[in-house]
């Protein structure tokens, strides 16, 4: 699993799961175990599936500290087409 830093500049695992022509990317806090899988094309980069995964994560971390993210940063769906 490759690591990718978030925006916040921390190291999340992420794993690539190719099912036909979509991708099931999940990313993964390493401190705290919080995963958030994302679904996207095949077609779709590498870089594009790790930022939507990453940034969805970065939202549910957000979420369970009790930090309300702005409507600007919740994840749209989870999917990319």
């Amino acid at each position: 699993m490759p690591r990718n830093r978030g925006g916040s500049g921390k190291e999340y695992l992420i794993e690539f799961i190719v099912q036909g022509a979509y991708v099931r990317v999940c990313a993964i806090d390493p401190e705290t175990g919080v995963e958030a899988v994302s679904v996207g094309a095949a077609s779709a980069t590498k870089d594009e599936l790790s930022r939507l995964a990453v940034r969805k994560l970065e939202y549910v971390l957000a979420k369970r500290r009790g930090d309300s993210p702005s409507d600007d940063e919740e994840p749209s769906g989870g999917t990319f087409a």
